[in-house]
C-alpha cells in the first residue's frame, strides 16, 4: 500500500517492517521522489532518522523564524524527497509501530546498524545512506555509527551523539541529571503499555510528579514510573550506575571509546551553550579531527536552548536577531540541512564553510526588551580549530570574595559553609533539557523565583544564601572575551566522608534603570562528587578535616563580559532539581536513607591556591 503526497510528487509506502536479526520488527516509513504518482526510476541516496518520538508526528524545533507552526516529520521528509533523496524514517524499537521493548539509548547501536545496511541494499538506493537527526535521533546517530555499517555515508548530529553519557546527558562529574526522571514520566505516558491499557494511562495521570520530587530519592517499586516496569527499570539502571564501569562503555553511550571504528565520513556536529550537549559536541569534533582522518568535521555552537536554533531567546535573556540560525547560516534550517547533504554527496556548488562557527553571548545593551527580557546580545565568530586562539588566565579565590591574578601570599586563608542535603540550593536555569515540569531551563538573574522548583518567599537573590560562596571581580575596566573550557581547581575539607562541589559561572550586570539590582546571568555550570576525585572507576571516602584538592569542569560557554560588568564564580554542594542531591553520609544519593550536615571549607591561601581557570581568546573572527 502506498501514500500519494504532494500531489503525485511524493510516494510513501507506510510502515514498512524491517527484521533485525532477533526477530523484532521496526516501523520505517520510506519516502520517494515522483512524478505524477509514480516513483522515478534510478538509484538516489537514503537520509535516515530513526526516533522515538514518532516518526510522522510534528516535531517542536522545526519551525523557523518565519513560520512558528511545528512541521512534521511527514512534511521534513517530504522537503528532502523534492531534493531528489529517497528518505526512511523509523521509530525505535518499542516506540510507536515498533516491535519489541524499549530499553533508553543502550539499543540503537544494532537495530540503527541493521537498517543502514538494508537501506544500502536495497534497489532503489545507490549504496549510500546519510543520517541526520536532533537530540535522541543524534544519539541513534553515533550509536550505529560505532558498529561501522556498510553504507554510511555522512551524519548531521543536532544536540546528541554522546560522547561520554558519563560526562554529559545522564551523569556529570558524579552526579545524576534528574531530567531523566521527568523524560521517563512524560514518555511512559505515549509508551505503548499505556496506549493498550487505560488503567496504566490512567494511573500515571494521577501521579504528581511535582510532589514526587519533594519524596526523592525513589524506589523501585514504588516510584510514578512503576506503572511500566521497563521505563522504571532503566531508568533506576542508570541512577544506581555510579561508577563509570562497563554498561557506560556500549556503543551510544561512549563514542570516544569508539573512535578507532567510526566510518570516515563527513560529520556535522551541532549544539548550543543552555543543551545539554555542547561538552559532546566539541568532544566528539575535537577527537574526529586530531585522529588523521580524510572526511571533514564541522562544528557550529549557539547561544539557544535544545533544538530551539530558530529562536534568538533562552530563558529570560534574549541574544539579538543575530543569534537565530535563520538568516545567519542559512536562509533556515532546511536549507542548512539540504546545503549539508550536498557536501557529503559531492553536489555542493558553493565553498565549505569554517570548521568551527559558534556565538559568542554578550555585547547587547543591557536594557529590558518590550518582552520582558534582557538584551544580553552577541555575535557569530569563526575558527579552524576549538579552541579558538586563547591565552590560559587564572583566577586565584581570595577570602574575602574575590580575585587575584597571582597566587597567594598568605599563610593561612578560608571561607566555610554549611552543607545540609534537606535545604538543597535551588537550580535556577542552566544547560538543561526535558526536565519540563519541575526543571527551568536557559539563562536566569540568579534570584529566587516561583518559577522554579524548591524557591521560597521572600525569594532572595541565591547569593544570599549561607550555603552558597560568592567570588566576583570589581567592575571590568575592559571588556573580556572569554571562550572555551571553564574549570575550578578548589582546595577543600569537610566534616562528612563525601560532598558535592557546584561552580557556576556568572555574568554580572551593573545595576541600571531597568535592572535596579542589575543582572547576575547563569552561563555555564559544573559539579564534582568529591568520592569520585580519584577516577571514576572505584569512588574514595573523604577523611573529615582532610583537604583535598578537586577539579570541578564546566561546561563549555562563550561570552563577552562587558567593561562594567563583574565576572562571578558561585560555588555550592548542591544544585537541585538538576542534579541529586548527596546525602554526604558515604552512602549513594539513590539510596533512601539519613542525611549529614557537612561543615565544608574552601581554602584560600598560598599552599592551597584555589582558582578558577578561563579562556580568554585573543584573535577570534566575526564570521
Amino acid at each position: 500500500m502506498s501514500d500519494v503526497l504532494e500531489q503525485g510528487r511524493v510516494i510513501r509506502w507506510p510502515d514498512q517492517m524491517i527484521t533485525m536479526p532477533d526477530g523484532v520488527r521496526l516501523a520505517t516509513d520510506l519516502y520517494f521522489p515522483a512524478e505524477d504518482g509514480k516513483i522515478l526510476e534510478g538509484r538516489r541516496p537514503v537520509l535516515l532518522e530513526r526516533t522515538p518520538y514518532d516518526k510522522r508526528s510534528a516535531s517542536h524545533s522545526e519551525i523557523s523564524v518565519h513560520d512558528r507552526t511545528p512541521r512534521s516529520r511527514e512534511a521534513v521528509a517530504c522537503a528532502f524527497v523534492r531534493a531528489g533523496y529517497i528518505v526512511a524514517m523509523q521509530d525505535c524499537r518499542g516506540r510507536y509501530q515498533s516491535e519489541g521493548s524499549f530499553s533508553k539509548y543502550t539499543g540503537e547501536a544494532a537495530d540503527g546498524a541493521e537498517t543502514v545496511e538494508w537501506l544500502a541494499a536495497q534497489p532503489w538506493c545507490d549504496g549510500r545512506v546519510a543520517t541526520h537527526g536532533l537530540s535522541y535521533s543524534a544519539h541513534t546517530q553515533m550509536a550505529l555509527a560505532s558498529l561501522a555499517p556498510t553504507g554510511l555515508a555522512g551524519m548531521l548530529l543536532d544536540s546528541g551523539g554522546f560522547s561520554n553519557a558519563y560526562q554529559g546527558g545522564i551523569r556529570q562529574g558524579g552526579a545524576f541529571e534528574l531530567k531523566q526522571a521527568t523524560w521517563a514520566y512524560k514518555q511512559a505516558h505515549l509508551s505503548p503499555v499505556a496506549k493498550a491499557d487505560p488503567l496504566v494511562a490512567t494511573a500515571l495521570k494521577q501521579e504528581d510528579i511535582r510532589a514526587w520530587f519533594h519524596r526523592l530519592p525513589w524506589k523501585p517499586g514504588h516510584s510514578p514510573l512503576r506503572w511500566v516496569p521497563e521505563y522504571e527499570a532503566y531508568f533506576f539502571s542508570q541512577w544506581q550506575a555510579e561508577c563509570f564501569d562497563e554498561s557506560w562503555q556500549k556503543p551510544g553511550l561512549y563514542a570516544l571509546g569508539y573512535l578507532d571504528t567510526l566510518p570516515d565520513v563527513p560529520i556535522l556536529l551541532m549544539s548550543s551553550w543552555y543543551d545539554p550537549y555542547p561538552r559532546t559536541a566539541i568532544e566528539n569534533f575535537t577527537a574526529l579531527t586530531s585522529g588523521g582522518r580524510r572526511s571533514p568535521a564541522y562544528l557550529v555552537l549557539g547561544p539557544w536552548l535544545h533544538g530551539r536554533r530558530s529562536d534568538s531567546f533562552s530563558g529570560d535573556v534574549d541574544f539579538g536577531p543575530a543569534a537565530t540560525l535563520d538568516g545567519s547560516l542559512a536562509p533556515d534550517f532546511m536549507a542548512f540541512r539540504l546545503d549539508w547533504m550536498a557536501r557529503v554527496f559531492g553536489t555542493a556548488t558553493t565553498p565549505p564553510p569554517p570548521a568551527v562557527r559558534y556565538f559568542r553571548m554578550g555585547g547587547g545593551s543591557g536594557t529590558r526588551r518590550s518582552d520582558g527580557r534582557l538584551d544580553h546580545g552577541g555575535a557569530w565568530m569563526q575558527a579552524e580549530t576549538w579552541p579558538p586562539q586563547a591565552a590560559r588566565q587564572d583566577f586565584f579565590l581570595t577570602a574575602e570574595g574575590g580575585f587575584r591574578p597571582t597566587p597567594p601570599e598568605v599563610p593561612q586563608a578560608s571561607r566555610s559553609y554549611l552543607s545540609d542535603p534537606k535545604n538543597p540550593v535551588p537550580t535556577i536555569g542552566g544547560a538543561i533539557t526535558s526536565g519540563d515540569p519541575i526543571i527551568e531551563r536557559g539563562g536566569f538573574d540568579q534570584r529566587e523565583d516561583p518559577r522554579f522548583f524548591g524557591c521560597q518567599p521572600p525569594y532572595l537573590p541565591l547569593a544570599s544564601r549561607a550555603d552558597v560562596l560568592v567570588f566576583e571581580t570589581p567592575p571590568l575596566t575592559h571588556d573580556l572575551d572569554m571562550t572555551g573550557p571553564v574549570t575550578a581547581e578548589i582546595f577543600v575539607s569537610s566534616s562528612a566522608p563525601d560532598l558535592d562541589l557546584c561552580i557556576k559561572l556568572i555574568d554580572v550586570y551593573p545595576p541600571s534603570a531597568d535592572y535596579p539590582q542589575g543582572f547576575a546571568l547563569n552561563l555555564t555550570h559544573g559539579i564534582q562528587r568529591c568520592r569520585f576525585r580519584d577516577g571514576w572507576e572505584a569512588p574514595r571516602l573523604m577523611e573529615p578535616g582532610t583537604i583535598y584538592k578537586i577539579q570541578v569542569e564546566a561546561f563549555p560557554t562563550a561570552n563577552l563580559f562587558k567593561a562594567g560588568h563583574r565576572l562571578r564564580l558561585d560555588i555550592a554542594s548542591s544544585n537541585f532539581p538538576h542534579f541529586d542531591v548527596n546525602p554526604q553520609t558515604g552512602a549513594p544519593a539513590w539510596e533512601s536513607g539519613p542525611t549529614q550536615v557537612a561543615d565544608v571549607r574552601i581554602y584560600t591561601d598560598a599552599a592551597h591556591p584555589s582558582r578558577l581557570v578561563l579562556a580568554p581568546v585573543t584573535n577570534a573572527k566575526p564570521l
